[in-house]
């Protein structure tokens, strides 16, 4: 079958290359958005919060906001893309995380440059054959844009979860002085500096225009997506309907908030070792591919233009990536 790949006409082999790479990247996108499964803690504060269906509300206002600001310029794009993704609402929160204005169109041209990319590189520089080329190409178009965005939203929370407890701070320092809960609420967004003070101060604002606190707080918590922003809003709800003393009830949290970020330093500082030692693994391999190729190029190059080397790195990247899972998930706790 290579045979007869490798004597067809280039126009008309390119044609069908590029027809193969369209359906993987359409059934990858919509199997990988069809599934999915919610994360057990939000689950579980939404079944104690009466204010879920305030969240559904105020979650589609904000899609119906960034659907009209960014994913109107690729019109024709995001028509196919609302016929082919079941469930687009998922990927744009997701994109929001990232506290940058990216519409899912765009994310979806940013996956098909890189594939593209991708496959000319694997099938016209690495000699590989046309099939591998769409496997390499489909990987790296969807895997690698999702892995930049998971790095950008974790970023993101890194310098939420950093600020947090200083917030809270000047929330309740806002409320034992006299302020209002909403103009305290302000005082961070203008006091505070990073993504930390984006978030109030866009609560802040949707408050002023006229929504609902709760359903602000709410859609900001899912935005965020993070634990401790999540008691944040639930301590808020619950004052709200019982009463007491909210700025004490917040100081409580800003000290709950430092003994967690105390915990996760303890448990980054003990599991450096395992960290290290599975980096080191992970790129020995690749280490020790380039050194081969220093010292014998013709030798690896086996490896990239044989059909049987094909085999060989489809089988150790396989192998290789579930290793590196099993590492990154023994060295990953949840505090």
């Amino acid at each position: 079958m290579l045979d007869t790949l490798r004597q067809m006409d280039p126009i008309l082999l390119s044609a069908l290359m590029f027809g193969l790479f369209a359906l993987f990247v359409g059934g990858a996108i919509a199997v990988y958005f069809a599934g999915g499964s919610k994360r057990q803690l939000q689950d579980r504060i939404s079944r104690i919060q009466t204010g879920r269906r305030a969240v559904d509300n105020a979650v589609k206002k904000f899609d119906s906001v960034r659907r009209s600001d960014g994913e109107m310029k690729f019109k024709l794009l995001d028509t196919i893309l609302r016929t082919v993704a079941p469930r687009p609402a998922k990927l744009r929160a997701r994109l929001e995380r990232t506290g940058k204005k990216i519409p899912i169109s765009l994310y979806t041209l940013w996956n098909l440059m890189i594939a593209g990319g991708f496959g000319f590189l694997s099938l016209k520089i690495l000699g590989m054959g046309p099939m591998p080329s769409v496997f390499v190409a489909i990987g790296a178009g969807i895997g690698l844009p999702h892995f930049i965005i998971g790095k950008m939203i974790a970023k993101r929370q890194k310098k939420i979860l950093a600020s947090f407890p200083e917030a809270t701070d000047v929330l309740v320092r806002g409320l034992k002085s006299g302020l209002p809960v909403t103009e305290s609420i302000r005082v961070v967004g203008t006091e505070m500096k990073g993504p930390i003070a984006e978030e109030f101060m866009r609560m802040s604002d949707a408050i002023r225009i006229g929504q609902n606190i709760d359903e602000v707080m709410w859609a900001s918590a899912t935005r965020v997506d993070l634990p401790e922003f999540k008691f944040f809003v639930v301590s808020m709800a619950i004052q709200r309907e019982t009463g007491g003393n909210l700025a004490e009830t917040l100081q409580n949290l800003g000290d709950v908030l430092r003994a967690r970020r105390q915990v996760k330093l303890k448990v980054k500082a003990y599991s450096s070792e395992a960290k290290a030692s599975a980096y080191i693994i992970g790129a020995l391999p690749f280490v020790i591919a380039l050194i081969v190729y220093t010292l014998n190029e013709k030798y690896i190059m086996q490896l990239f233009i044989d059909d049987r080397g094909h085999q060989m790195l489809a089988v150790g990247g396989v192998w290789m990536a579930i290793g590196i899972a099993t590492m990154m998930k023994m060295i990953k706790f949840e505090v």
